[in-house]
């Protein structure tokens, strides 16, 4: 394995995005952080936005582990329902993670973040095993819509306080998230892939 080819692809890598610190973040708002992110990548014209996607992380019991989260401080996992991440699949020949929500760096080269971050299904339980829903990032931004309705409690009151700006919609939606959430490929957009496959497709040729 050529171990300094990534890394020196990785040092060369000028980020897409500002750094983390000036993204819009919302805790526990992940698909709107990301929404975010793409719609900054658009209107900056660094990269072009057809090497971004939208990844949904979820599967079928919407029980998902995820290694170096920031609610999650130490070596275990945090359970997560779903999350959501950005992908560049750069031109340079390295793919890019981008998760406001990890410890790892940010953005973080693809293969150090699959590493850390998902492991290996190997030792997982078929259950929590992770599905990924790639979504082209000019796609997301024309079709997904939230109410934010998902987190608010039973009795209407906020789980965890919403995003200032107002609630994203389309022309035909006012909330589709669970489409795409979902890991059924007859539903919604993008292609939904394994652990395996989706690193076959987006992880660099020596990993």
């Amino acid at each position: 394995m050529e171990g300094d080819v990534p890394a020196a692809a990785a040092a060369r890598y000028q980020p897409a995005s500002p750094p983390r610190d000036a993204c819009v973040y919302n805790s526990c708002y992940c698909e709107e952080n990301i929404w975010k992110l793409c719609e900054y990548i658009k209107n900056h014209d660094q990269y072009p936005l057809e090497e971004c996607y939208a990844v949904f992380i979820s599967n079928e019991r919407k029980m998902i582990p995820i290694w170096k989260q920031q609610a999650r401080p130490g070596d275990g996992p945090v359970i997560w329902d779903y999350h959501v991440v950005l992908l560049h699949v750069s031109s340079g020949g390295q793919s890019f993670i981008y998760d406001l929500d990890t410890v790892l760096p940010f953005p973080c080269p693809f293969d150090t973040y699959v590493e850390d971050a998902f492991k290996s299904d190997e030792d997982i339980h078929p259950q929590f095993r992770r599905k990924f829903r790639v979504i082209r990032a000019d796609s997301y931004l024309k079709n997904f819509a939230s109410d934010r309705s998902h987190m608010k409690d039973s009795s209407g009151n906020w789980r965890e306080p919403p995003p200032s700006y107002p609630c994203i919609e389309t022309g035909d939606s006012k909330m589709n998230l669970n489409d795409f959430i979902s890991m059924d490929p007859e539903v919604g957009w993008g292609a939904v892939y394994s652990l395996s496959e989706f690193v076959h497709r987006f992880g660099s040729q020596n990993y």
